[in-house]
């Protein structure tokens, strides 16, 4: 699972007009279809859909790129075509495009119709008083109503969440007691070891706090000063201040580090390719990503349509055969064998301990947070 990982529209080192005027979906004539994932063995998903002027139809969606093109060229791009006849096509860009689709609602030129973006990104599109991204409308959707209210925001409807999380080298602990905390990550005198934490604000000050004492449910507002004065404390002790997810999955395959704050994507890539590692979900920081409609694109009723498809529990659970996905239908875990669901993000239990960023409090702080965590970066 990528990041994903929290990424602020600033960060883009590492890679996550009203209604069209043709309906897309008549009530009367519509027909239940079945699909298959491709290559998997058959599995029937509810879909409804009228065919007309199906042929010829095209949406584009901004994903992840990665695994995630993969697995949703799989799970959703070629079922949804097959079902529908609206080929879909999906296209990798930065991690929070905000500039770009702001950019292609200005100018009534649609390189995408809709894209994958977090909710942060979300209230940067909706919140200064111009709304470039639609509002679906797809609340009172049968499907779209299962998902917990948490993963929902009229203009996105919640498809992956990812998280932050301390992960370390099982073989640089064997004998010992392991790391279970943040508090552990800033204890060097009992948990001795190479350390690396992310060179940004965002998470990093939350790891700080936690670490420092605060309950998870009191994070936001965020102190800085007490986060600052936390990260004194352990700034000495890291050997890597890291930049890019790749340079996290190179640290602990090759044990330069034996542990480190990072995306659970990158943690979990690192122990599919055979590094001796673990996860520890505890006060693990998440946030959602959201499927997401660009204003005025003249395919909007079929990107609609596509949602309620990718929405599907069942289908939801078919991404756990290319990576543990943090799914946000919980009926989707009726589907998941139990020793992958424990390692998806949206697990019960390693949601327990959670803490959720606060889209809105990095909206408003995210440009102090920047100029003041550079500035203490070079100190």
């Amino acid at each position: 699972m990528k990041r994903k990982p929290f990424a602020s529209p600033l960060d883009t080192a590492d890679t996550h007009a009203g209604d069209d005027a043709v309906s897309l979906a008549q009530p009367g004539r519509r027909t239940a279809m079945k699909t298959a994932l491709a290559g998997a063995a058959a599995v029937a998903f509810p879909f409804v859909w009228t065919p007309a002027r199906a042929a010829t139809k095209r949406i584009v969606v901004r994903d992840d790129g990665g695994i995630y093109t993969k697995a949703y060229d799989a799970v959703f791009y070629k079922p949804f075509a097959k079902a529908s006849g609206i080929e879909v096509v999906g296209v990798q860009a930065n991690a929070e495009p905000t500039a770009q689709i702001k950019s292609m609602v200005e100018a009534g030129s649609y390189t995408w119709d809709m894209a994958k973006i977090s909710q942060p990104a979300i209230l940067l599109l909706t919140g200064g008083g111009k709304e470039y991204l639609e509002r679906h409308g797809l609340e009172s959707d049968p499907i779209i109503a299962k998902i917990p209210s948490q993963y929902m925001s009229p203009f996105g409807v919640g498809t992956n969440i990812y998280s932050t999380v301390l992960a370390y080298r099982t073989d640089a602990f064997k004998g010992r007691k392991a790391p279970a905390s943040w508090a552990d990550l800033w204890n060097v005198k009992d948990f001795p070891g190479r350390r690396a934490i992310r060179k940004y604000p965002f998470d990093t000050i939350e790891e700080a706090l936690l670490a420092d004492g605060v309950a998870p449910g009191s994070v936001y507002p965020c102190d800085f000063d007490r986060a600052f004065k936390s990260l004194d404390r352990i700034a000495k002790h890291v050997d890597v201040w890291w930049t890019t997810g790749a340079q996290v999955e190179q640290m602990l395959g090759s044990g330069e580090v034996d542990m480190v704050a990072t995306w659970a994507s990158r943690a979990q890539s690192a122990q599919a390719n055979g590094a001796p590692v673990e996860i520890v979900w505890n006060q693990n920081i998440w946030g959602c990503d959201n499927w997401s409609i660009l204003k005025g694109t003249p395919n909007a009723g079929a990107c609609r349509e596509f949602i309620k498809f990718a929405s599907d529990p069942k289908r939801q659970a078919e991404l756990t055969k290319f990576f543990p996905a943090g799914m946000t239908q919980p009926e989707a875990f009726n589907y998941v064998k139990p020793d992958v669901a424990k390692r998806c993000p949206t697990f019960p239990e390693n949601m327990k301990s959670g803490v959720q960023i606060n889209a809105k409090f990095w909206q408003q702080n995210q440009s102090i947070a920047l100029e003041r965590f550079n500035r203490w970066i070079l100190t």
